[in-house]
Order: C-alpha cells, then sequence, then structure tokens
C-alpha cells in the first residue's frame, strides 16, 4: 500500500498538480481583491481598480496582431514623418517656441508611435520617439506650463496637451525617467491655478476633460500629493456635463467613443455611484439610437444627424482607435465584460478595414454597409462633404496620424495584471507577457493562438526563478460560446464553466499550461430599428458579403480633403490613393437559416495576415437574393436598406467573409422574407 502511495504522490508531482484540488471558480469584478503593490493601483481614497495594464513591453505580441504592428512600423504610421507636413520638425511647435505646426497632430501620432517602437524594440524608432519626447520636457516653462502656448479669445488651449500627458506617462512606465514627475507635478499646478473661467472652455477640450482627469489620477497614484484631488475636481466642473440621464453634451463620433467614459473616470475620485452609471447610460444611449448596426459602433460620419441610423452611416477612423482605448480603459477599471466584448467587436470587425492591407493608406470614414470608397463628395448622405471614402495617405490628418494607437495599445492590453498579485486575460492574442506574481517574482505567460479564428487558446507558465509560485489567473469566458472547455495540465477544471469570468488560483510551477476551448457557432442579430435588417457571426467575427474588389490608383495630391498638408518632398507615386469599385453585384438580401450556412476552413495564411480576401481562413457559403431596385442613391452611396415589400429574384449562392476582411460590405442584410 505505501509503495502505491509513493507511485501516486511522484505522477502527481510529475503532473504538476497541487495534492489539493484548484481553487476555481466564476467570479465578479469585485472578488479581485487588492491585495498586491506589485503595480500601482488607484492609491486610497480612491477605488482599487481589479486590474491593471502592464508597462509598454511587457506584452510582445505574435501572430496576426504582431504583423499588424510590423505593418504599422512600415506602413503610414511608421513613415509618416516623410509624409505629413505637420511633423516636419522645423518650425515645428513641439520643438520651438512659437512654432507654427504640428500642435496637436505630433501627439495623435506619437502617442502610438512611441509604443510602436517600445513593444519592437527598434531601435531607430525609439531615437526618433526620444527625439520628440525631448522635444515635450523642453517644453515645460518656469510657471509649470507645458506644451505649445495657443491662445484663443484670450484662453490657453489645452486639448494637445492632455495627448502629451498620456505621451509621458507610457515613456515614463516604459523607462522611468525620473524627470517625468516633476514636469507632469509642475504642470497641474499651474492647471489649479488657471482661472476657472478659462479653464477647458473651447469646444475640444471641453469635451474632452476626461483625459486630462484620467492622467491626474495617474500622477495622484504615484504621488498622492492631495492638490492633485483639488484639481481633478476642477477639471469635472469644467468639463462638458457627459452625466445627462437622456441626451449628450454633443454627438460628435469622436467625442463620444472618447468622453462616455469622463463620469466613470469621476466615481474614481467622487465615490458617486451615479457617475459610474452614467458611462453606461451614455453607451447604451448612443448605441439604441444610432448603433443598431453590426462592428460595435454607431453611425457618425462627423456628428449623429436625426434620422440618419442606417448602415451606410460611417464612423471615423479616429472614432475607432478613440473607442477601443476607451473599452482598454474601462476593462481594467471595472473588470466588466461588456469592455472587453465591445474591444473585440470594433477591433475585428471594424478596425482593419479602415486601412489598406498594406496598411499605407487609410480612409476617414469606413461603413459596415459600403459597397464604393472614392474620392468624391457624399453630402448630405454622410455629414461630411468632401473626398472622405477614398484610402488616401496624404489626407485626414485627425486620422492620418491618430490612427497609430490602435494596434499598440491593443496589443498591450493582451494580458494584465490583477489587484491581487496575479494575470488575467480578458482578450486574447497570440503573444508572451512579462508579469510580476505572487511575492514579486516575474514570470513569462506564453499564449499561443489564431484566435478570434479559432477556437483554442494554450498558456503556459514558465520562467519561475523559486520553482513554485501560488497565484490567481483571470480569463474571460465570452458570451457568444457555448460548452467553453478548460483544462490544466490536461485535466479538467472542477467546475461549471459559464459567461463570465474564471477564476484558477493554485500553485503554479514551471511549465503548467491552460487550455482553453470556446466552441464557435453561427448565429445572427436582428437590428429592428433597422427595417429588421440581419447580421450573421461566426464567434466573434461578423460577417459580410464577399465583393470582388477592385483598386483604381489615383494621386494622394489630388484626391486630399482641403486641409491637408504634405512635404514637399513626399513622394505621392511612392504613396498613392486608391479607390475601390465593386466588380461584382452587391444588393442581396440573406436567407438567415442558419441551418443552410456551410462554415468553410482554409489553411492559415502564411504571412499571418487574415484580413484580406485571400487570406483570411474562414468563409461561410449561404443563399442570398437580389433585391430589386437597391441601388447606389445620388450622393454616390448604396441606397437606404430596402422594406420587406422590395422584390426579391430567384436564390443563389453566396459567399460570406469576416467583415474587418472587407473593405467593401455588405454587413446589415435585408432579410429574404417579404413577409413584414
Amino acid at each position: 500500500m505505501q509503495a502505491k502511495i509513493a507511485m501516486f504522490l511522484a505522477a502527481m508531482l510529475l503532473l504538476h498538480l497541487p495534492l489539493q484540488a484548484d481553487e476555481v471558480w466564476m467570479v465578479g469584478p469585485s472578488d479581485v481583491q487588492p491585495t498586491s503593490t506589485l503595480y500601482a493601483n488607484n492609491r486610497a481614497p480612491l477605488p482599487a481598480n481589479p486590474f491593471i495594464k502592464l508597462p509598454p513591453a511587457a506584452v510582445i505580441p505574435r501572430g496576426w496582431i504582431g504583423e499588424m504592428l510590423q505593418r504599422q512600423k512600415n506602413g503610414l504610421s511608421g513613415q509618416l514623418g516623410e509624409i505629413s507636413d505637420w511633423l516636419d520638425k522645423k518650425g515645428n511647435a513641439w520643438l520651438e517656441p512659437g512654432g507654427s505646426h504640428g500642435w496637436e497632430e505630433v501627439p495623435y501620432w506619437l502617442r502610438g508611435y512611441a509604443n510602436l517602437a517600445y513593444i519592437l524594440n527598434d531601435k531607430a524608432m525609439i531615437d526618433e520617439t526620444k527625439f520628440w519626447i525631448e522635444g515635450i520636457l523642453r517644453s515645460s516653462q518656469p510657471d509649470g506650463f507645458l506644451g505649445p502656448v495657443n491662445e484663443n479669445k484670450g484662453r490657453r488651449e489645452l486639448w494637445a496637451n492632455m495627448l502629451a500627458l498620456q505621451i509621458l506617462q507610457d515613456y515614463y512606465e516604459w523607462c522611468g525617467d525620473e524627470r517625468v514627475i516633476p514636469v507632469l507635478t509642475a504642470y497641474y499646478k499651474w492647471q489649479l491655478a488657471y482661472p476657472e473661467e478659462k479653464f477647458l472652455r473651447d469646444y475640444w477640450e471641453n469635451s474632452r476633460g476626461g483625459d486630462n482627469l484620467l492622467s491626474v489620477i495617474w500622477l495622484y497614484n504615484r504621488t498622492g500629493e492631495a492638490f492633485l484631488l483639488d484639481l481633478a475636481r476642477k477639471i469635472h466642473r469644467c468639463t462638458a456635463n457627459w452625466m445627462q440621464e437622456s441626451g449628450l453634451p454633443n454627438w460628435h463620433n469622436v467625442n463620444v467613443a472618447e468622453c462616455f467614459r469622463e463620469p466613470a473616470e469621476w466615481y474614481l475620485v467622487s465615490g458617486d455611484k451615479a457617475a459610474l452609471k452614467a458611462t453606461y447610460n451614455n453607451y447604451s444611449l448612443i448605441r439604441r439610437i444610432y448603433g443598431q448596426v453590426p462592428g460595435g459602433m454607431f453611425g457618425s460620419d462627423e456628428n449623429c444627424r436625426h434620422g440618419y441610423i442606417d448602415p451606410r452611416q460611417g464612423t471615423e477612423t479616429c472614432g475607432f482607435v478613440e473607442q477601443m482605448l476607451s473599452d482598454e480603459i474601462l476593462m481594467a477599471q471595472t473588470g466588466n465584460t461588456t469592455w472587453m466584448a465591445n474591444l473585440e467587436d470594433v477591433a475585428f470587425n471594424d478596425y482593419p478595414a479602415a486601412l489598406t492591407e498594406d496598411m499605407r493608406a487609410l480612409r476617414y470614414l469606413t461603413c459596415p454597409n459600403q459597397v464604393q470608397a472614392d474620392s468624391n463628395n457624399h453630402h448630405p448622405g454622410v455629414d461630411n462633404g468632401g473626398p472622405f471614402f477614398c484610402m488616401n495617405p496624404f489626407s485626414s490628418r485627425c486620422c492620418q496620424h491618430n490612427h497609430s494607437m490602435g494596434w499598440p495599445y491593443y496589443a498591450e492590453n493582451l494580458v494584465l495584471a490583477s489587484a491581487d498579485g496575479g494575470a488575467a486575460f480578458l482578450i486574447y492574442g497570440d503573444c508572451t507577457a512579462k508579469v510580476k506574481v505572487a511575492d514579486g517574482q516575474e514570470i513569462l505567460l506564453d499564449e499561443q493562438t489564431h484566435y478570434p479564428f479559432s477556437e483554442d487558446i494554450k498558456i503556459k507558465v514558465s520562467g519561475l526563478k523559486k520553482k513554485t509560485a501560488t497565484f490567481p489567473l483571470y480569463f474571460r469566458i465570452p458570451s457568444w460560446t457555448e460548452g467553453a472547455h478548460v483544462t490544466v495540465n490536461g485535466e479538467t477544471v472542477d467546475h461549471k464553466v459559464i459567461t463570465g469570468l474564471l477564476r484558477i488560483t493554485r500553485e503554479w510551477a514551471e511549465d503548467d499550461e491552460v487550455r482553453l476551448h470556446f466552441p464557435m457557432r453561427l448565429t445572427k442579430r436582428v437590428w429592428a430599428l433597422n427595417k429588421n435588417s440581419i447580421s450573421v457571426n461566426y464567434g466573434p467575427l461578423t460577417m459580410s458579403l464577399k465583393i470582388k474588389e477592385r483598386y483604381e490608383e489615383k494621386d494622394s495630391r489630388k484626391t486630399a480633403i482641403g486641409d491637408s498638408h504634405w512635404q514637399a518632398t513626399a513622394d505621392p507615386s511612392k504613396w498613392p490613393t486608391y479607390e475601390i469599385y465593386a466588380d461584382s453585384p452587391w444588393n442581396f438580401a440573406l436567407d438567415d437559416n442558419l441551418d443552410i450556412m456551410k462554415v468553410q476552413f482554409k489553411p492559415w495564411p502564411e504571412n499571418n495576415y487574415p484580413w484580406s480576401h485571400e487570406g483570411t481562413p474562414i468563409e461561410i457559403r449561404a443563399k442570398g437574393a437580389p433585391v430589386e431596385g437597391w441601388g447606389m442613391d445620388a450622393t454616390g452611396l448604396c441606397q437606404v436598406l430596402p422594406d420587406y415589400t422590395a422584390y426579391r429574384g430567384k436564390k443563389q449562392d453566396i459567399v460570406l467573409i469576416p467583415m474587418g476582411a472587407a473593405r467593401l460590405r455588405i454587413s446589415a442584410f435585408p432579410p429574404i422574407s417579404r413577409n413584414p
């Protein structure tokens, strides 16, 4: 008998399984207790966040996300310095006192470019980043003011400074430069002393004061200086009211995506749960009225307009990346899976199609239903007047610079620290992450997956210098999956796995392995407010009609909007614009019977880029019928969704591909049935 017991114990050790059962629970955010000081969390009296973003470069993406970063480096974001007149260093407002240009565009671009440089550990990019950051630090004045001095009606403009604050925060977390904290402290003292009647009064800064508020909280968490909470209260008083019950202070799409979270940030200071609730109300309000479309966003092709709710309305590329950033901030602060799901929705289904496959050009507006991307003026079909649909690297200066943060910030949020000394996988992607856990030892978490194109995720624990460590790992179980299966070292976890947050606490050892299996299936959504239109999902991927796309090359100088500026040496033949036209029919109603749809899998693309017609590893064979009279309207847009009375032709085979792989797309289909 003793020999059998000894053999059993030896086998358990070989499997790296504890002698006692692991602690496995489905938990809520409040179950993540702030017991660890390994990473800076909210300092008392602020409530702690359940999850904490790791420093830049702690997470290194691979797979398709890593490929996105490489394409960004070689594409528009990484090479924008040779195109954008706003990044011209001579006479730049961030480099020279009284400089004439680049006030807003430089920090828009740099916050993404810098984090891309940190993640890739690219020396040339890091040197370029440091050059600009030195300019930001050098702009600090004896009175504490930071940044270019711009006066409007006797008031100091502060919006672009808010972007620079984010850049300095990330830079400090990356390298710990001791100059950052005193510079920020001096600037915030200047803000507190600045007359309140002049503070945050202009439109953009008034809308976006929440960005400033969050940066003040960041510094308070590191220094604990009481005046910072006084400044936080002042910022909230002077910021637009995002706590209205049935309205918003304005309906500009980027403002909404960026600023709806301000009440949740204010909640950290005030403790007012009504403020936290207001952020959720803002999110649901905009989607209830203008977001009855697939992709996680809403129709506001500059500003939301009464009656313009059809899926042919678009969102700025800026809006996509700002919504992603808001979701990233809120998922760490609240632990609510709403933000994790929406982050993936926008990242998978909207954002990839806003740029060309090589990421060397982008468009200002991308729509769930968009069947032509030309250089024409589509106003008043869309709110903007000008060439906002073509893929132009010289144009749309806000998106041209601001898109830089989209994928680097997404990559950095693939793994978070938890407030109780563990780590969290709230979104998924192929990567490695260095995380301090338990009593402070740094471990390596290696995540291997083709998610969202695969149901399987493997996570290995390694690098434990003390051989073992006891800490929790958190995993989001998506709402779209049924029958999720989780194993540790091949053993199924002893707990029912359902939608929400799964926590596994155990004594982890070298090469312990967690496997997640999230079965994907076809589902559909019916958008009742948009004529009962239908979208089809496979797991987290929304599918779109595969339309044959014809690209026409154009001169980027001749197709840019009026306020575009490019350097005299920028070569339009190296950086052309592309217009995209449909070379196959697109006006299909969809047979929404999921039982007749067939999911077909293709090999994973050798270039690790799944967001193209050729590279997507998933297609769906479905049935559709052309809708008589559904075509282009006088503004050059696809007409609004047809009524159920419109004649449907004979059924035929159609192919659906992931929405993010379709630059031209129908993603919200009229139903094939003519019954109301």
